[in-house]
């Protein structure tokens, strides 16, 4: 008898949420299912949360060290060009996300497969934890020079991981909204009250707009800015799996401004000049690093500085362990059968930023951070080459469910030769050619052309299988369908056909994780070639 021919049992469609879904959602946000229309975050709330990212020393200090490298001028056209290219590439990935309510996890498996995708959520994890090191690292550092200038870092490592980890137990609609909400005016004003306290005490001047580039380079200086911010693509990512929460009708405001030009030129720029005239104007011969720029707050604003990289920091790392806990919980749940709770991999994340903190963090961290931003960039470009080229798939909803997509696509190999050449052209070329200063964009291009070839030849399609939920209902998105395996029901448009068992009904979680289901799959695909 051919799997067609198989009695299907009727799904079981309601028109509400399952309750216990629900409760559960507050602190596992959906990090494994899509995100269903009903539990869309209001405009203002979703940018609130995400406005965290705004205010992190990293941006003032990045300014500063691109400055020094090609000098104001050219730093601020790369600024102005990086917010120019945010700003477009996230309202396309605003947008999508927003219309499919899907993870970066989510969207990778449709375009490297059910194993491939594996590098996107660790990819993801790993740099969020990075960042979270470096940034925690810093209100450390704060804490011990205002405090307790003798005292031992790691204790104030530790206060800063205990603080920070039940910040981000309830998910972003539930807590990261209002916390971050409420500190933002704290943190605009705080800077408006250190470029005051500078400007007072060591003199207001232009000469920030006007530090001299160190010697020319072998690329103009505002493309090596360019590139040096293409090394902080990681935002991408952060985008997706933050805009999923948006809702249809605000995909136009969250593209423009939430994750878009206003709140790039805000990121970029405005932090960007704030870090310069600071630095500049306190410690104008001093190399740029975060801790000398955390000195130059201090010595200029004392306690209000204090509070203001308190504020700064502690919000950017609800973004970092947030998505750093999310992600490992999918990485986990797929490829090592831990079906943990969210709450499990908060402490897992908190435990594993300790221990790096504890290691001589900046001689390794940096470089890590190069290798991770190289295959960000290739990810970034695969990602929008597949939204452009792509064929689209049944319903306007991309197709994510594991049973659907293939153990590889070939949008792995793409990603992992141009990660491989972008981290050959970093550690092995000669320091200061212009393939090296370039090596972002000769990811990017190479990530992108291998993809488009692929897809131009046929690549990537997807498994032949039978008996479509999404056939089967009226509306994927409004109706809810019960799932044989975990009893829960979830929006039609993530449901699948369990072939393993009878052709019952089966959620995107529960499948990922059935070797049961997904080797039955496979065994039906390839009898329907036949």
């Amino acid at each position: 008898m051919s799997t067609s021919d198989v009695a299907v049992p009727a799904a079981q469609v309601t028109e509400a949420d399952d309750p216990r879904v629900v409760k559960e959602a507050v602190t596992e946000d959906y990090s494994r299912h899509v995100v269903p229309e009903t539990a869309r975050s209001g405009r203002w709330s979703l940018a609130m949360a995400w406005w965290a990212l705004f205010s992190a020393m990293f941006w003032l200090y990045i300014a500063v060290s691109v400055a020094q490298a090609v000098g104001s001028r050219d730093a601020i056209i790369g600024m102005v060009l990086s917010v120019g290219v945010y700003g477009l590439v996230n309202s396309v990935l605003t947008r999508h996300a927003i219309r499919n309510g899907i993870t970066v996890s989510l969207l990778s498996r449709r375009i490297f497969g059910n194993l491939g995708a594996a590098i996107a959520p660790l990819l993801f994890a790993a740099t969020a934890v990075y960042y979270a090191v470096f940034e925690g690292s810093i209100i450390a550092v704060a804490l011990q020079k205002y405090f307790a200038p003798g005292s031992d870092i790691r204790l104030w490592y530790l206060v800063v991981v205990v603080y920070a980890m039940p910040l981000v137990i309830g998910g972003v609609q539930v807590w990261l909204d209002k916390l971050n909400g409420f500190l933002l005016p704290f943190y605009v004003i705080g800077l408006v009250y250190i470029v005051i306290a500078a400007g007072q005490q060591h003199g207001f001047s232009g000469g920030f707009l006007h530090i001299p580039s160190p010697g020319a380079a072998s690329v103009p200086g505002w493309m090596w800015s360019f590139c040096i911010y293409m090394g902080v693509w990681i935002m991408m990512m952060y985008t997706v799996d933050y805009a999923r929460f948006g809702k249809k009708e605000d995909a136009t405001f969250h593209g423009v401004v939430t994750f878009g030009y206003v709140f790039y030129a805000a990121t970029f720029l405005v932090n960007g000049l704030v870090g310069l005239f600071v630095m500049n104007t306190v410690y104008p011969k001093l190399a740029a690093s975060e801790v000398g720029l955390v000195d130059a707050i201090l010595q200029v604003s004392g306690f209000v500085g204090l509070l203001v990289v308190f504020i700064s920091q502690t919000r950017i790392n609800t973004a970092n362990y947030y998505l750093a806990s999310t992600n490992l919980e999918a990485f986990a749940a797929r490829y090592l059968r831990l079906r943990w709770p969210r709450l499990a991999w908060v402490g897992i994340t908190g435990a594993l930023v300790y221990l790096l903190m504890l290691t001589d963090v900046l001689s390794y961290l940096l470089r890590a951070l190069a290798w991770q931003g190289v295959a960000v960039v290739a990810w970034v470009a695969i990602a929008l080459t597949h939204l452009a080229l792509a064929p689209k798939d049944a319903h306007g909803v991309v197709e994510f469910r594991p049973g659907r997509v293939g153990s590889f696509l070939p949008g792995l190999w793409a990603i992992l030769v141009a990660t491989a050449v972008g981290i050959w052209i970093t550690e092995e070329g000669t320091p200061g050619s212009w393939y090296v200063l370039t090596a972002p964009l000769i990811t990017f291009a190479l990530a992108a052309g291998g993809y488009a070839a692929v897809l131009r030849l046929g690549g990537g399609g997807l498994l032949k299988r039978v008996h479509d939920p999404r056939d089967e209902v009226d509306d994927v998105w409004g109706q809810r369908v019960r799932c044989h395996v975990c009893d829960r029901s979830y929006t039609a448009v993530e449901m699948d056909r369990d072939p393993s068992a009878g052709q019952d009904l089966i959620c995107a979680a529960c499948a990922e994780g059935s070797t049961a289901f997904l080797t039955s799959v496979r065994t039906e695909s390839q009898s329907l070639r036949g």
